[in-house]
């Protein structure tokens, strides 16, 4: 199976994080960032193993993301701050 890397965005949301792949539109959460990212990993791994095959092909459709994402894909990007800082 090839090897695909996918965009983490990470929010401080309370007193916890909120992780995002935006890609495949999956989400976790954890205490800490490393936390946060890590269960993501968990989530898109089971997503993937579990999911149909166009299923996975229809998230990975990129002609709704912004141009930045677009630019982001094939590359894991960890971006954490206050939501004020991502939008434009």
């Amino acid at each position: 199976m090839a090897s695909r890397s996918y965009t983490a965005i990470v929010e401080k949301e309370g007193t916890g994080y909120v992780a995002l792949c935006p890609e495949l539109d999956v989400a976790s959460q954890g205490d800490t960032v490393e936390s946060a990212t890590a269960n993501l990993k968990e989530a898109v791994e089971q997503f993937l193993e579990s999911a149909d095959p166009a299923e996975v092909e229809r998230r990975l459709h990129i002609r709704s993301l912004s141009p930045a994402l677009k630019r982001c894909i094939g590359k894991l990007r960890i971006l954490s701050g206050p939501r004020s800082a991502f939008e434009s």
